[in-house]
This record gives structure tokens, sequence and C-alpha cells, in this order.
């Protein structure tokens, strides 16, 4: 009795062990398969950059709305300046600050020189133009952001 039953574990388990394997094969070519084509594309699932330079919300929607007035910002006036807003603010630094990046509404060193050169000019920025975004760049940002609230 014992070596039947001896038997019929080991053939059970083997059984099992077959077709487990079997299992996780067909779910291995099934990730291969799906793995091949995102069901998102990774533009839509990015988050969303946001840089306010130490600006307030209200400071933030001050500079939004001259960016759209003047500047071809056409995303919502929420404080949050994120790609669109800084895409804008480039093409302004482009046009008058000797800004040579692209207009990718990344906040790099080369917009940030861009900034600067504007807030040395007329907002009393007193600093290196060095594209770093310290207290005395912020403090000039808002500013600048004030003057248009």
């Amino acid at each position: 009795m014992r070596a039947v039953t001896r038997t019929l574990v080991g053939a059970g388990t083997a059984v099992g062990i077959a077709v487990g394997s079997l299992a996780a094969a067909g779910t291995g070519a099934a990730a291969t398969a799906q793995d091949t084509k995102p069901a998102v594309a990774a533009e839509s699932v990015a988050p969303l950059a946001v840089n306010n330079l130490g600006l307030s919300k209200a400071q933030a929607k001050n500079l939004q709305r001259v960016l759209h007035r003047d500047w071809g910002y056409s995303g919502p006036i929420d404080g949050l300046l994120g790609t669109g807003s800084w895409q804008a603010m480039q093409r302004y630094l482009k046009k008058h600050w000797q800004y040579r990046g692209p207009i990718d509404g990344i906040v790099g060193s080369g917009t940030v020189k861009g900034l600067q050169r504007m807030l040395k000019q007329h907002y009393g920025y007193r600093g290196d133009i060095d594209g770093i975004a310290g207290p005395q760049t912020k403090a000039a940002f808002k500013r600048f952001a004030n003057d248009y609230g």
C-alpha cells in the first residue's frame, strides 16, 4: 500500500512540476511579446517638471500671464512653471538675452545664464553669470515676477 501511495504521489508531483513549467514558459513568452510594444507612450506618463526657481504660485502666475501674452505660452495659468512656461521663457531669453540652447523647457545652466543676464541688467542681480540659480538669482527673479503683478 505504501509503495502504491509513493508512486501516486511521485507521479502527481511530476505532473505538477511539468504543468507549472509549461505555464511559466507560456507566461514568459507572453511577457516577451508584450514587452516589445509599450501599452502607453512614455511621454504621456512622464511627470511634468516644475521649477519655480523660488517664486510663489502668485508670482509664477504673473510670469505665466506675460509669457502667454507675449511669448507663446499656451498652458494653464496655474503658478507652476513647467516645461511649457520655460519654453516660452527660453524664447524670450533667446531673442533678448543671448540664450543659445534648445527651446526644450529644461531649466539648465544655459537657461539660468540667460535669465541672469536679464536680471543683472534690470532687476539688481549682482552675482556672476554662472548658470547657477542661487539665492541672488532667485531674489532677482522674484523682483522680476513682482513687476508683473
